[in-house]
Formats: structure tokens, C-alpha cells, sequence
């Protein structure tokens, strides 16, 4: 069963472009979240995401994962793969 991914983000938002730019070339897809035009989704990222308030905010099957910096890291270090399931 695949890895449930979601990312909260906003149009125009470079980190938000570059998050989605990483799982798309592993080849992952993930249901996003836009928080500009759903501002409810906002206080709902803020309450998953434990008080982070910042665009993108990435979950793997409900468990956060950081914003983009932090997935990148997870990738540099060889943990993403294993979290995304591939």
C-alpha cells in the first residue's frame, strides 16, 4: 500500500514549488492542500503540523515531515525513500 503523502501550500510560494518538485521526480503522488484559497486548511496545517505556521508542510500517512528544507535533508541523508516507500 502506498505511502498516503499531503502538502499543504500556497500559489507563488518557491519553497512550496521546490517541495513539489522533489516528489514529483521520485515519482510520488500526493494530494495538496492550498491554503490561500481554503484559509480554514490553514489552522487545520497549524494544528498538524504543531504549531508551524509556514508553507509547505509535507505529511507521510499522517505523520509530519517538515517543510521542504526538512524533506530535502531526509533526502540527502537516504531517509526519504524508505518513508515515501519506494
Amino acid at each position: 500500500m502506498a505511502t498516503k503523502i499531503e502538502i499543504y501550500s500556497s500559489p507563488f510560494c518557491g519553497y512550496c514549488a521546490r517541495a513539489k518538485s522533489l516528489l514529483r521526480r521520485k515519482g510520488v503522488e500526493f494530494v495538496e492542500y492550498d491554503v490561500m484559497e481554503r484559509p480554514d486548511l490553514r489552522e487545520e496545517m497549524v494544528k498538524r503540523a504543531g504549531g508551524v505556521s509556514t508553507v509547505p508542510q509535507i505529511f507521510a500517512d499522517g505523520k509530519h515531515l517538515g517543510g521542504s528544507d526538512d524533506i530535502h535533508a531526509l533526502d540527502a541523508q537516504g531517509k526519504l525513500d524508505p518513508i515515501l516507500a519506494l
